[in-house]
C-alpha cells in the first residue's frame, strides 16, 4: 500500500513486491493514488477490495500515507487480518513540506483527523528519528494509540529513495514476525474453541 507519491521503481515497496513474487508468495498491490488522488474514501475502498480478494491471511505493508489509510480503513472495516507493517507514517495534522497537500486539502478529502483508535490487529510501526514528514515523538504517539509495536530505525529519513532507500531488507523480517504472530494467534483461538 503506497503513500501519496506515484509508483517509484526503486522504492523498497516495489522491490519487496518483486522479491515476494519471486518467492511465489501471494501479493496484492493497492494501486498508487497519484498526485491528484487525494480522496480518502476511495483509498479505503481500494484497500477493502484488495483485502477481500485475498484468499490467505493478510499482512498489510504500508508506507507513509498508506499507514494513515490503514488506520482509516480499520475504523470502517474492522477485519481480523494477520497484521500490518506501517513504515514511516506522516503527521498529517501538522503542515507538510512544500510539494505535499496542505491541511485544508487533507481535511477536505477526509484524511483528518488521523484515527487514533487501537487497530484490531497486530501491527508494527517502523519509525525514523529524522523523517521530514513526521517528528519521532508524533509517530511514537501514533504507535501507542494504535497499540502497535514501535521499532526505532534511527536516522533513516522517510524510508524512501530520496533518503537512500531502495531495498530495505528489514521489511521482510518484520513481515515474517507479523506472520508468525498471526499464526500463533490463530492457533490459540482454535485451542480455545
Amino acid at each position: 500500500m503506497p503513500g501519496l507519491r506515484d509508483h517509484v521503481e526503486q522504492h523498497w515497496q516495489t522491490l519487496l513486491e518483486a522479491h515476494l513474487r519471486a518467492q511465489n508468495r501471494p501479493v496484492i498491490a493497492v494501486p498508487p493514488m497519484g498526485r491528484a488522488g487525494l480522496d480518502c474514501a476511495s483509498r479505503i475502498a481500494a484497500i477493502e477490495k484488495a483485502v477481500a480478494a485475498a484468499d490467505a491471511p493478510v499482512i498489510v505493508v504500508a508506507h507513509s500515507a498508506g499507514c494513515i489509510m490503514v488506520a482509516h480503513w480499520a475504523r470502517h472495516h474492522p477485519r481480523a487480518i494477520g497484521g500490518a507493517l506501517l513504515a514511516a507514517p506522516p503527521d498529517f495534522e501538522t503542515p507538510m513540506p512544500e510539494g505535499y497537500p496542505d491541511l485544508d486539502a487533507l481535511g477536505a478529502h477526509g484524511w483528518l483527523p488521523v484515527p487514533r483508535e487501537p487497530l484490531p490487529f497486530a501491527s508494527i510501526v517502523a519509525a525514523s528519528r529524522n523523517d521530514p514528514l513526521a517528528g519521532y515523538e508524533r509517530v511514537a504517539g501514533f504507535a501507542r494509540e494504535w497499540r502497535s509495536e514501535l521499532v526505532d530505525f534511527g536516522n533513516v529519513g522517510h524510508l524512501n529513495p530520496a533518503s537512500g532507500f531502495g531495498e530495505w531488507p528489514a521489511a521482510a523480517g518484520l513481515i515474517d514476525s507479523l506472520a508468525r504472530r498471526g499464526a500463533a494467534g490463530a492457533a490459540a483461538a482454535l485451542r480455545r474453541a
